[in-house]
This record gives structure tokens, C-alpha cells and sequence, in this order.
């Protein structure tokens, strides 16, 4: 048997890695496991907000994030322009961080290991490890079965943090199918990369047309030429048509304002698809005996834009001050864990309850995609949501 561990972090995605840096900062005893070893590439459409980038300063990866600026990993955004079904557009300058930081398009490859990098930097242990279930004693979280090149081992950890993602082995195996993400709180993307096209330098694009609402496609550069590109819907409604992801792509980079940016040879490459889990869904559970959910995880996917990953870095430093605090006080039941579900609503709900209520309205109502991008500008609802939470 391995000996007990403070804290086990299931998942080194951005929730995981930042939750085992400020713990592992702060001197606590972190294992942090995942599936595979880093760089590797997460299906995304890599646009990171400023307000995450000052989570990174205040962890103390403002050198690193500077080299993998100067090193074309990170694209830096200045604008951000929105397309209603009619063709209007909303040009806005992306607002910069508290620290005066920009927004980047970071594929996850680089993203991602710039993180998990950094936690082991500060302290926290690494392992690749393929995690099987919890460990549950009692009714208490106090582990995890984890298989490591081909051996299964007990892990034992006072507290156990599930940042494994949409697909969660840990969320799956605490919370009961019935209060799981309802479709009308999912939604599913398809994620490619481009070559040859025409950007708009510095400059992130969402389509907001008829056909993908409640939905949008996008286009991220991620250098000169080269962009993400993709587009994702609501899950119920997607269920309910019978086209194809890639056939909607296919129809989107067939639209005139999209093809005659295509120079000859342009190709797409790494296409993927994923889906996604809101945090507009109500009585979502985050918090369990020993155990918290944090990002994908947790299911705190903006609704209206689809960004999870500064709700995924907020999540991760609320968890670690709650875990600090739960380890200060001997107290790692729920009763001494519950105050991360509070600071994540107190945090996260208005805006996501503000979104969902806006994605509804452009269901029933997709004029008013028209009438916002043409009529109020940057001053509008919906130009603000996409503004800080890309």
C-alpha cells in the first residue's frame, strides 16, 4: 500500500494543474495523475481570455507565459468580431486583465503543459496513470484504483480532486445518472485546424447564422495563414437535425464571406469532435466526502460561448483555498468542503444564469442576433459575454 497523500488530483488539464500548483505552493502533499504524459493535444478551440492568463501571473508563470509568447506558441489577441445570420458585424477590442494582460489563441498542446509543468515545478509529483474508479469507504471518498503501466495500485489520499473532464471517471462514479448534465445543458463541437487562409491578424471571429443556432462556428488564428476552426450546438437541438458536424462545417467554409479567404492547396488537419457540459444546470453537485469536481469535471462550460477555460482556472484556485482550508481544520467531509460550491456559485452562477437566458432568446428570437450586432454594438449583453468569456 502507497502511503496516504494530502491531496490526489485526478486530471492535469488547466483545473487540475492550477489546483496542484497553489496547493503544492502552499505546502501540501500533492499527487497529481493523468491518462497520459505532456505536451499532448486536447480537442479545444484554444482561446484563452485575459482574465485566465492573470491566474497564471498570480501563480507565477508570467516568465513562462512570455516565452511561449515569443516563442509563436501563444497568438495574441487584440479584437474579437461577431457575424449575425443578415452579415452584420460587431468589431470590439478585447479587454485587457486586471495585471494589463492580453488574450491568446494557446493550442492546448502548449497550453496545458505550460500548467502541468509548472505544478511539478512548485512541488506537486507527476504520475501517468490511467484512473479507474474512487475509492469508497463508508461512504467516504479516500482514493483512487489507478493503473500504472499495466499495474493496479491503491492510492490513498486525504482529499481527491476530480479535473478529469467531460468524461469524468470520478464525477461518473459520484453522481447518479439521474443528476447528470441534461442535453439541454451539453452541447457538441468539431474542432479542425486550417492551412492557407486569409486571417484577420489578432483577431477572433464567431458566425452567429441561422443554421448553427443555438451555436455558433468560429475562426481562431493561430498564426499567419493558419487558424482554428469549428463550430459547435446545443446537444438537444443537434439531436434533432440530421446533419453531420463535418457537413456543417463543409457548408460553412462554403459561404462566399468564408471561401474566398481560402488560397489554393488550404487544407484542414487534427479534426475532432467533443462535447460539453454547462454550468447552467441547476443542483449540479460539486462537493462529496473527501472528493471535489473542478472544470470540465464540475460542468462549467460557459453556455453562450462555449469557454471553459477560465471557468476551469477559477474553479481550480477556489478549490485549492477551500482544500487548504478543509486541511488546516481536519475537516474533509463535505460539511468542511461544501464552501467550494459556494464560492463557485457566488463566482460563476450570475454569469452563467445571464447566458443561458441570452442563448435562449436567440433560439426563439435569432432576429435579435441581427438587432444586437447592428444596432448596440459593444455595448451589448451579448458583445460583453463574449468579450471576457471566449
Amino acid at each position: 500500500m502507497s502511503k496516504e497523500r494530502e491531496v490526489i488530483v485526478v486530471g492535469a488539464g488547466p483545473a487540475g494543474a492550477i489546483t496542484a500548483t497553489i496547493l503544492a505552493q502552499q505546502g501540501h502533499d500533492v499527487l497529481l495523475l493523468d491518462k497520459q504524459t505532456f505536451p499532448r493535444d486536447k480537442t479545444c478551440g484554444d482561446a484563452v481570455p485575459s482574465g485566465a492568463i492573470d491566474i497564471l501571473y498570480n501563480a507565477g508563470m508570467k516568465e513562462k507565459v512570455e516565452t511561449a509568447v515569443a516563442r509563436g506558441e501563444f497568438y495574441p489577441l487584440t479584437h474579437m468580431r461577431l457575424v449575425s445570420p443578415k452579415g452584420h458585424q460587431l468589431i470590439a477590442p478585447l479587454q485587457r486583465g486586471d495585471l494589463g494582460t492580453d488574450s491568446y489563441i494557446a493550442p492546448r498542446l502548449y497550453f496545458d503543459a505550460l500548467i502541468q509543468q509548472h505544478a511539478v515545478a512548485v512541488g506537486a509529483e507527476f504520475r501517468q496513470a490511467q484512473v479507474e474508479t474512487p475509492l469508497v469507504e463508508n461512504g467516504r471518498i479516500v482514493g483512487v484504483k489507478a493503473r500504472t503501466n499495466g499495474l493496479v495500485e491503491n492510492l490513498r489520499a486525504k482529499i481527491v480532486v476530480g479535473a478529469d473532464g467531460v468524461t469524468s471517471t470520478i464525477a461518473r462514479a459520484l453522481r447518479p445518472q439521474t443528476a447528470q448534465h441534461v442535453d439541454a445543458h451539453r452541447a457538441v463541437a468539431l474542432r479542425a485546424y486550417i492551412e492557407d487562409i486569409e486571417e484577420f491578424p489578432h483577431e477572433v471571429e464567431f458566425y452567429l447564422y441561422k443554421n448553427i443556432l443555438p451555436g455558433y462556428a468560429w475562426i481562431f488564428p493561430t498564426a499567419p495563414g493558419q487558424a482554428n476552426i469549428g463550430l459547435g450546438m446545443r446537444l438537444d437541438h443537434f439531436r434533432q437535425t440530421p446533419r453531420k458536424l463535418k457537413d456543417m462545417l463543409t457548408e460553412f467554409l462554403a459561404m462566399p464571406a468564408i471561401q474566398k479567404r481560402l488560397k489554393q492547396g488550404w487544407k484542414l488537419h487534427d479534426i475532432a469532435t467533443w462535447q460539453l457540459n454547462f454550468g447552467s444546470q441547476r443542483h449540479i453537485q460539486y462537493t462529496y466526502d473527501g472528493a471535489v469536481l473542478v472544470g470540465d469535471a464540475a460542468g462549467l462550460i460557459n453556455p453562450l460561448t462555449g469557454g471553459g477555460i477560465h471557468n476551469s482556472l477559477i474553479s481550480g484556485e477556489l478549490a485549492a483555498q477551500t482544500i487548504h482550508e478543509a486541511l488546516l481544520n481536519s475537516d474533509t467531509l463535505q460539511t468542511g468542503l461544501q464552501a467550494y460550491a459556494k464560492r463557485c456559485h457566488n463566482a460563476l452562477w450570475d454569469g452563467m444564469k445571464r447566458s443561458y437566458r441570452l442563448q435562449k432568446s436567440l433560439i426563439r428570437f435569432p432576429f435579435l442576433v441581427d438587432f444586437l450586432i447592428s444596432r448596440l454594438q459593444a455595448n451589448s449583453s451579448l458583445a460583453k459575454i463574449f468579450l471576457t468569456k471566449l
